[in-house]
C-alpha cells in the first residue's frame, strides 16, 4: 500500500526561488544621491547669487550715500555764499528717496542697481556744475570784500549775475520740457468688420464693426520712466468730436481751452518704443467724410492721422 501513495518532488515542496532585489535597491540610492546633490548645488548657487545681489546693493547705496554727503557740502557751501540752493534741495531729496526704495523695494533690484548707478553718474556730473558755480560764487565774494567803495556797482552786477542764471536755468529746463516730450510715428487706423477682416485708412461704414487705431511712441532717452495717460481725439467732418462717456469718453485742459477727448489709454513708459492700440467702437455709423485723428499726452499733442469714410 506505500506504494501506491504519490511521493511530492523536489518541485512541489521547494517553491520558487526569491527574486533578487539588490540592483533595484542600488539604483533608488543612486537617483536618491544624485536629487540630494543637485538640490545641494543648486542651492549653493543661489546663495552666491543672492551674496552677489546683496553686495551689489550695498556698494550702490555706498555710492548714493557718498553723492548725498557731497551734495550737503555744497548745499552749506553755496547757502554761505548766497547762491541759489532750490535745485540741489530737490535733487537731494530725490537722492534720498533713491536710497530708501534700494533698500525697500525687493523685486527688479538688478534693474533698479542699474538705473541708480546711471544716476550716480548723473549726479557726479551736476557735482562738478555745482563746483564751478561754487568758484564763480566765491570770487564775486572776494571782490565785493576786497572793492567796498564800489559795492553797490558789484552788487548790481550780482544781481544780474543770479537773475541770468536764473534765466538759463529756466531757460535750460524749457529746453528739457521740450526735449523731453514723447512723439508718436505710424499712425494708422483701420476698419475691423464682423469677421475679423481689416481695412486700411478708407471704408465704408458697412465695414466697421469696431475702430481700430495704432501707432509707435518713439523712444527718448531725456523722458523719465513713468506712466503716461494717452488721450485720442477723434474729430468728424463736421468738427465735433467723437464723444461717449459710457465708452470712455471725458474732457482735459489743452492750451488754456477745455477740449473733449474720445478715449485714454494708460501705458508704463520706460524710454523704449512701444506700440500702442485703440479698439473704439462708436455703436453708430460715421459721419461721411474725412476724420481727424490726435494723441496728447500731459497737456501737449503728441502727433496726429486721418481716416476717410465714404
Amino acid at each position: 500500500m506505500e506504494d501506491n501513495i504519490p511521493k511530492e518532488t523536489e518541485e512541489t515542496t521547494s517553491g520558487p526561488k526569491p527574486k533578487n532585489r539588490a540592483p533595484i535597491i542600488t539604483g533608488i540610492l543612486v537617483i536618491l544621491l544624485a536629487t540630494i546633490f543637485f538640490f545641494v548645488w543648486k542651492n549653493m548657487e543661489l546663495e552666491e547669487e543672492r551674496q552677489r545681489q546683496d553686495q551689489e546693493i550695498a556698494d550702490t547705496y555706498l555710492k548714493l550715500d557718498s553723492v548725498s554727503t557731497e551734495l550737503d557740502l555744497r548745499i552749506e557751501t553755496i547757502t554761505e555764499l548766497g547762491g541759489e540752493i532750490d535745485t540741489l534741495v530737490a535733487l537731494k531729496a530725490q537722492l534720498e528717496n533713491d536710497k530708501k526704495n534700494l533698500l525697500v523695494r525687493q523685486k527688479n533690484q538688478r534693474t533698479q542697481i542699474t538705473q541708480l548707478n546711471e544716476r550716480v553718474s548723473g549726479y557726479r556730473e551736476l557735482l562738478l556744475i555745482k563746483d564751478k558755480e561754487i568758484e564763480e560764487l566765491k570770487v564775486m565774494n572776494v571782490q565785493l570784500v576786497e572793492e567796498n567803495t564800489t559795492l553797490k556797482v558789484e552788487k548790481n552786477e550780482l544781481n544780474q549775475s543770479i537773475t541770468k542764471l536764473q534765466e538759463n536755468t529756466e531757460e535750460l529746463a524749457s529746453k528739457v520740457a521740450v526735449a523731453s516730450r514723447l512723439q508718436i510715428e505710424g499712425l494708422a487706423v483701420y476698419a475691423v468688420n464682423a469677421a475679423g477682416k481689416e481695412r486700411l485708412r478708407e471704408f465704408r461704414n458697412r465695414h466697421i464693426s469696431t475702430l481700430k487705431i495704432q501707432f509707435t511712441v518713439l523712444d527718448n532717452e531725456i523722458a523719465p520712466i513713468e506712466g503716461k495717460e494717452l488721450l485720442l481725439r477723434v474729430t468728424a467732418p463736421d468738427g465735433n468730436v467723437l464723444f461717449d462717456v459710457t465708452r470712455g469718453s471725458g474732457s482735459f485742459t489743452f492750451e488754456g481751452r477745455e477740449l473733449f477727448y474720445t478715449a485714454k489709454q494708460e501705458i508704463l513708459y520706460d524710454k523704449n518704443s512701444q506700440l500702442v492700440t485703440y479698439l473704439y467702437d462708436k455703436g453708430s455709423d460715421y459721419d461721411i467724410g474725412q476724420h481727424k485723428v490726435e494723441v496728447y499726452t500731459d497737456d501737449y499733442l503728441m502727433g496726429t492721422g486721418m481716416f476717410m469714410v465714404k
